[in-house]
């Protein structure tokens, strides 16, 4: 007897019973081995083989079996393509079933078999379905057209199924416009330069129309496509804002924010003037209050998204502090929420009541809460000025409870409010070092350092205090040790007999025992300036300290635009822009919100436009020199900006990347490619199509020929500097281009190659138009002249002075940095006349604290000559008059930035000095603007 029994069997096994039973004539059998497959098949057995005996089992009237047998054609028709055809015949005779429901299931299950060779099969039975009598199989049709789309575009927009899907928006079934609309949003997303859902009034009626009827994630699709739609007017925008209204009520609460979403970006262009305004704000709160009594996962996405709304519009809920108040039993991530809320929202009406609640939940259990708690406290006290000084009593009573977590908080929250309310509650300090020995967390320590380094003159022995921390420098964080370094610099320029041996033993640690580069480079700089002048070690270290602002932590206000439109969305949840967290070739289109309309401009406001601008064209606002690095190593020495301009606010989202690969491209020399030549517009320094011709008279504000001003060139780079590059210039304004001309020296024995050119972000974003173009090589005492053509749409930042330009030029030696101021002039854009009635209302409505006088001394020119002098530079005379024998000129500029410069220059003949008053929303400017007045009329 041979071991080979045990290796045949009589059993066929699994598959091969299923294989019986799927082919039985019995009908009641083939269902239950086809449930069988399918139970196998979820369990993750592999029933691959059955596929043609399944297959088979589609020629029935049975529903259910049906679905089951198309279950299981989708899971494995991708793996068994060439099989997965002989269905087609089966798809393609169930889409002219006379049950709507098995239309529909063909349909259905067709858009999911992602098999691109079947494809072009399914093109036929599609067209039939979308135009079917029943509404139900219209609305699965629709669908498919979308996942058809995502497999083989192509051949969708060739079938003409893109436009059925168009015409199916004006269907008579609000499910099957709610799914149209979903099908081709979802398209438009894919395909972000498509202009699919090309909504216009009509198409905007019909959506709102069958808003009404549709289920719940029908109504969220048609609130999304409302959303992206930007009404003609004011008008149209409150008609909508009144239909989506009601669903505010709706206890979905996806519709609910969709619903805000939508009203939150049409108010925009709704005025606060308007009675419908406030209804419409008093409308929002209960909704978004009622979000916070359903369960805390929603509660959550609702609070982010509140904490949205409120930072955009905070008046909404001002008097809904109450429902964020923290109950007992909310999880940690809605207890921090609902703080931050509570902080936006404070005021000096509520103030009592959040600092009552705040001071409670600093005695709770929960340390991670009760630290924010305690740095909430600090955030009122710097937000409401009124309520600074119970905050800080408040402080000190937690201090008092010597619970260490609430006193280490407690001391970082109030060096905050020593920085915004300088010499007010320095009286604490005595009890804050009486808690010296209890801090142990770096935050703190550096903190109570920071006061003991600031305040070291109303601190007796400041020094001894400093010198305890000193003991164990290197055991520290490096927070710690660079606010020590720092601490004891300024004990020691505060008091410097008695510090010398502190400050030398600090600096060597510093420098000499220390690994951190930080530490070090900041170390050497310290031991620099004092050995080298202590006066300037006194102004740089002991410099007044720009008061801190009260909300560090808002969003940036495009960001926050762009976020609005995300409300409802994952992006609203993070609070990052969409294109953060997105991977994948989908084209992320970034949205803002629409512009505001000139009516909706109130005294509320702070960025009201100057009165002279258009409406919706707001002046840039210069950030401050603080809120960016100005540091010339952030450069991005690729390519010139052409084409469309870059909006400023771009530049500060923090997805980009600052270094951009910039300088290993300029310092590498040889593998720097100078970028193609970009075209320059004619008028690069006019803001195009502006639309003013009914404001101002345009026709003499055209700039004349002749050209502004050019002052003679002036060497900037000296070559000793340079190793040999000596570089002169001067800047030019010709017909709305502005120039800068540059002449380059080569000083040097060798030949000098690759030149490329960056601009250091500046306050009126100045930017090369096109790349520094020089043809050949330099040769040793060679000169060149180069005339670059400069653009204003680069990234701004506040310059001090305003008009300082940070230059990088390189080339194949190596990279050289210089400054140069350029004149204000060159900005003063061409269409910069302002009509009469213009000037007198803006004259009148421009604060008089914003005036300045200045005299113009030696300057014999009368008010013609003077008058035709600076119109050349596009300084135009708006009005002229004769006032007992002083001859007054009225007179208006425009900046590149929009914003305008009213003038008023009182010329006495036979006199050589003249007064000029300047005006102007941005003050900063006059002194500059005067500085240019002054250079014109004199040469």
């Amino acid at each position: 007897m041979t071991d080979s029994k045990y290796f045949t069997t009589t059993k066929k096994g699994e598959i091969f019973e299923l294989k019986a039973e799927l082919n039985s004539d019995k009908k009641e059998k083939k269902k239950e081995a086809v449930k069988k497959v399918i139970a196998s098949m979820t369990v993750g057995k592999d029933v691959s083989a059955l596929f043609p005996d399944v297959v088979n089992c589609m020629q029935t009237d049975n529903l259910e079996l049906k679905k089951l047998v198309y279950l299981y054609l989708m899971n494995y028709a991708k793996s068994q393509p060439d099989m997965a055809i002989m269905a087609v015949n089966t798809f393609v005779k169930d889409c002219e079933d006379p049950n709507p429901l098995i239309r529909a299931l063909a349909v259905r299950t067709m858009g999911c078999i992602r098999v691109d060779k079947i494809t072009e099969y399914l093109c036929e039975p599609l067209r039939k379905c979308l135009k079917d009598e029943d509404p139900y199989v219209r609305k699965t049709a629709a669908v498919c057209v979308a996942k058809l789309h995502d497999i083989n575009a192509q051949l969708v927009e060739d079938q003409g199924f893109l436009d059925t899907l168009k015409d199916l928006i004006s269907d008579s079934n609000p499910m099957v416009v709610a799914n149209a609309v979903a099908a081709l949003s979802e398209i438009a997303e894919s395909h972000p330069s498509s202009n699919l859902l090309d909504l216009n009034p009509q198409s905007i009626n019909k959506l709102l129309t069958a808003l009404n009827e549709c289920t719940e994630w029908g109504q969220i699709f048609i609130l999304d496509c409302l959303a992206n739609y930007t009404p003609k007017d004011d008008r149209e925008a409150q008609s909508i804002c009144e239909r989506v209204t009601p669903r505010l009520s709706h206890a979905n609460s996806a519709v609910v924010l969709s619903a805000v979403k939508v009203l939150m970006k049409f108010m925009e262009m709704l005025s606060k003037d308007l009675d419908y305004y406030g209804t419409l704000l008093k409308k929002l709160a209960p909704p978004l209050v009622t979000l916070l009594s359903a369960e805390p996962e929603l509660q959550y996405v609702a609070l982010r998204n509140i904490n949205l709304i409120v930072q955009k519009r905070p008046e909404i809920l001002k008097h809904e502090m109450k429902v964020f108040f923290v109950k007992y039993n909310d999880p940690i991530y809605v207890k921090l929420e609902k703080l931050d809320i509570m902080i936006r929202l404070a005021s000096q009406a509520n103030i009592a009541q959040v600092l009552a609640e705040l001071k409670e939940y600093a005695t709770e259990v929960d340390v991670d809460f009760v630290r924010k708690a305690v740095r909430a406290i600090g955030r009122c006290a710097i937000k409401v000025e009124q309520s600074a000084e119970r905050c800080v009593s408040t402080l000190l009573d937690l201090i008092q409870t010597k619970v260490n977590y609430v006193v280490q908080e407690a001391i970082v929250v109030i060096k905050d409010i020593f920085r915004k309310y300088p010499n007010k509650y320095e009286s604490v300090i005595a009890t804050l070092c009486e808690n010296l020995d209890s801090l142990d967390e770096p935050e703190a320590r550096a903190a109570m350092i920071w006061i003991v380094g600031e305040y070291a003159e109303r601190i007796d022995n400041a020094d001894e205090l400093l010198e305890s921390f000193l003991e164990g420098f290197h055991d520290e964080s490096t927070q710690v040790q660079l606010q020590l370094l720092t601490g004891i610099v300024k004990l020691f320029l505060k008091k410097p007999t008695e510090t010398q041996e502190l400050v030398q033993q600090v600096l060597s640690l510093a420098t000499q025992d220390s690994d951190n580069p930080d530490l070090r480079d900041r170390g050497y700089i310290y031991w620099r300036l004092l050995s080298t002048d202590p006066v300037a070690a006194k102004e740089v270290v002991l410099a007044e300290k720009p008061l801190i602002s009260e909300e560090t932590d808002l969003i940036e206000p495009t960001l926050l635009d762009e976020l609005i439109c995300y409300i409802g969305t994952l992006a609203s949840v993070y609070h990052k822009p969409p294109s953060a967290f997105v991977e994948g070739g989908r084209g992320v289109v970034h949205k803002s919100l629409p512009p505001r309309t000139a009516s909706s401009e109130s005294a509320e406001s702070p960025e009201t436009a100057p009165a002279g601008a258009p409406p919706g064209e707001q002046p840039d606002v210069i950030p401050a020199q603080g809120d960016l690095l100005g540091d010339l190593l952030n450069l991005d020495l690729g390519p010139p900006v052409s084409g469309p301009p870059l909006t400023t606010s771009s530049v500060q989202m923090g997805a980009v990347d600052l270094l951009g690969g910039g300088l290993d491209s300029l310092i590498g020399g040889t593998n720097f490619v100078a970028p193609p030549t970009a075209a320059v517009p004619a008028s690069l320094g006019a803001p195009i199509g502006s639309g003013l011709s009914d404001l101002f008279d345009l026709t003499s504000g055209v700039g004349t020929l002749s050209g502004s001003y050019v002052a003679p060139k002036a060497v900037w780079l000296p070559a000793m500097k340079a190793k040999g590059l000596e570089i002169s210039g001067t800047f030019t304004r010709q017909v709305g281009s502005i120039s800068m001309d540059l002449q380059l020296t080569n000083k040097a024995l060798q030949v000098m190659t690759d030149f490329a050119i960056q601009f250091n972000r500046n306050s009126f974003g100045l930017a090369p138009a096109a790349p520094l173009q020089v043809h050949a090589p330099l040769s040793p005492n060679q000169t060149v002249e180069i005339s670059l053509p400069l653009s204003t749409v680069g990234s701004v930042m506040k310059m001090e002075p305003l008009n300082n330009l940070q230059v990088a030029v390189k080339n194949n030696i190596d990279v050289f940095y210089f400054s140069t101021l350029y004149p204000l002039h060159i900005l003063f854009v061409e269409d910069g006349k302002m009509d009469r009635q213009m000037f007198l209302a803006t004259w009148k409505d421009i604060p008089n604290e914003n005036e300045a006088q200045f005299q113009i001394r030696d300057c014999p020119l009368n008010a013609e000559a003077a008058s035709s002098k600076l119109q050349s530079s596009n300084i135009f005379t708006v009005a002229k008059r004769n006032v007992e024998g002083q001859d007054m000129l009225y007179q208006s500029l425009k900046l590149t930035n929009g914003i305008w410069v009213l003038a008023e220059l009182r010329i006495q003949p036979g006199n050589p000095s003249c007064t000029l008053s300047l005006k102007c929303r941005a003050p900063e400017v006059s002194q500059h603007v005067y500085q240019a007045y002054e250079t014109i009329l004199k040469n």
